[in-house]
């Protein structure tokens, strides 16, 4: 089945176009056909479009909405410009697999897209109103472009912690709040930690109730999750993805009392606040130089700059501040796992985070960690380490177009 993956944001639309089926999904042999992304949509976009094994094609052209974004898509996947193997017409793209990051309550897994559940996307605005509406966009945008005989499917960046417990998703407010408005912790980046622990337990050739790990969502935005029994137990982003773990722009956790002395003392009103909190702060905040890891490293090593080594050292404390605490909810873990831009790519940040957790018996294999666990099937820790250190990288695109096919073909659900 070939799987056309859709991110579709207020002004960009990220695709990946995936052939799977239940027998590729067994041997890890799902095959990439084209990849791309549409930026700036509304004015002179910036495209990007590449086919497997190809050099992209990047160039400029005038887009006014996620609809004529799609469409262009459309155009040239099935164009003979573009090659794209296993593609002679839109009739060879049997399924559309679309990221939405809020489902709320109601949507606990993946799911064949009606009338309804669009109404029920639509009912979460409120939730993420920088994204769901760009998601509806897109899955409007496909349904128009394609005809309503090809299948979409809705895969959530929440729906993998809808198993949190109650005392771990509800916040000390007044209960009538949770009742009233649904105000509690929903928990995002659901399908990378999901992801990664589906490949953690095939790499270690354990079941599915066997997973008792940590996941660390370390890029521009940063989530841990306490995965126990191969369910999300508790993880770090909350009713919004502001709270947590220092992030490229975002502040992560802090007295809520701060948002109304900063409006006070600032003259902002509290959407002004929370734009600063979203926007201007965390990395990018405290160095005053970069939202960007790989700048603020290189910042620290050739100038001794302070604040880029404040803002890393405030990163990996913060990490490790949560490592602990998850592990102490989870009564132990046998492994902690990285993913993400920071966390695949980045040895001296894994290293640093990992550091002072000698207590845990926690022991890095030097070599490893410099390949990013690349001669070691993603394992970074040494052979002594009581807890297991990996690095795998996350795939959000492959696992929607595995859902994709599921939701499509009623096959069941692996991971």
């Amino acid at each position: 089945m070939n799987v056309l993956v859709l991110n579709c944001g207020s002004s960009s639309v990220k695709f990946q176009l995936i052939s799977t089926d239940l027998e590729r999904i067994e041997q890890d042999a799902d095959k990439r056909l084209a990849h791309g992304l549409i930026e700036r949509i509304g004015g002179a976009a910036i495209v990007t479009l590449t086919i497997e094994g190809q050099a992209p094609k990047r160039f400029a052209e005038p887009i006014r909405d996620t609809k004529a974004a799609v469409e262009m898509l459309l155009r040239w996947i099935v164009s003979e410009e573009s090659g794209v193997a296993e593609i002679n017409s839109v009739a060879d793209i049997h399924a559309v697999g679309h990221r939405v990051v809020h489902g709320g309550e109601r949507f606990t897994s993946s799911v064949l897209i009606t009338d309804e559940v669009l109404r029920g996307i639509e009912d979460n605005i409120e939730l993420a109103p920088l994204h769901n509406p760009g998601n509806i966009q897109g899955i409007v945008a496909a349904r128009t472009a394609l005809g309503a005989g090809v299948p979409q499917v809705a895969v959530f960046d929440t729906a993998f912690h809808q198993t949190l417990p109650d005392h771990a998703f509800l916040y000390a407010l007044p209960y009538q709040l949770y009742r009233r408005h649904r105000i509690r912790r929903y928990g995002f980046h659901g399908t990378s930690h999901r992801y990664v622990a589906y490949r953690y337990r095939k790499l270690r050739g354990i079941t599915r109730d066997a997973t008792n790990i940590l996941t660390l969502h370390l890029g521009n935005g940063c989530s841990i999750a306490a995965i126990k029994g191969g369910n999300s137990i508790d993880t770090s982003m909350g009713f919004t993805p502001l709270e947590g773990l220092v992030m490229g722009t975002r502040s992560g956790d802090l007295d809520a009392s701060i948002v109304d002395f900063i409006g006070t003392k600032e003259g902002l009103s509290s959407r002004e606040v929370e734009t600063l909190l979203n926007k201007q702060s965390g990395l990018l905040g405290i160095s005053g130089l970069t939202d960007d890891m790989r700048e603020l490293l290189a910042e620290a090593k050739e100038h001794d700059d302070r604040r880029a080594r404040l803002a890393i050292e405030i990163f990996c404390y913060r990490a490790r501040k949560y490592i602990g605490s998850y592990l102490a909810a989870m009564n132990g873990a046998e492994a902690i796992v990285f993913t993400g831009g920071i966390g695949q790519n980045s040895a001296e940040i894994r290293a640093r985070i990992c550091g002072d957790l000698n207590w845990l018996g926690v022991e890095l294999d030097t070599a490893a960690n410099s390949t990013h666990g690349a001669q070691k099937n993603g394992q970074i820790s040494s052979e002594g380490s009581r807890v297991a250190v990996f690095v795998i990288p996350t795939n959000e695109e492959l696992l929607i177009a595995r859902d994709a096919m599921r939701v499509v073909s009623g096959a069941p659900k692996r991971f």
